[in-house]
Parts: structure tokens; sequence; C-alpha cells
């Protein structure tokens, strides 16, 4: 999809920089995913410590306990 778009120009070329990544499409892609990566992530937040899953975390990652 076209969109046009108003950007400062210091703006992107400080996060193409940043990210090494070398077109404004990409940079605006990259941007987006990561916004709504950090808004999900966001609202799973709001349960830490309210769900019960019943995990061993040693288990997962193959490791004993050495107590």
């Amino acid at each position: 999809m076209r969109t046009t778009l108003n950007l400062p120009k210091d703006l992107i070329d400080e996060a193409m920089k940043a990210t090494q990544i070398n077109t404004k499409t990409q940079l605006i892609i990259t941007a987006l995913e990561d916004l709504i990566r950090k808004s999900k992530l966001s609202g799973l937040k709001e349960f830490k410590g309210k769900i019960d899953l019943d995990i061993d975390m040693n288990a997962i990652r193959g490791h004993q306990c050495r107590y």
C-alpha cells in the first residue's frame, strides 16, 4: 500500500544509521513491527503473577537442581 508521510529527515537518518537499515520502507516496517510487539508484551505483563502455569523451568532447560 502506498502512503505519503511527512517525516523529519534527521529522525529518519538517525534511525537508519542506528539500525543499519538501508531503505525507508524497511525502516518504517521494522518500526511498526517493534511498536506492535512492545504493545503486546505490555499487555502480557499485566498477567505477571496472576496465572499459575505449574512449569518446572529446570526441567524445560534440561538442568538439574544441585540442592
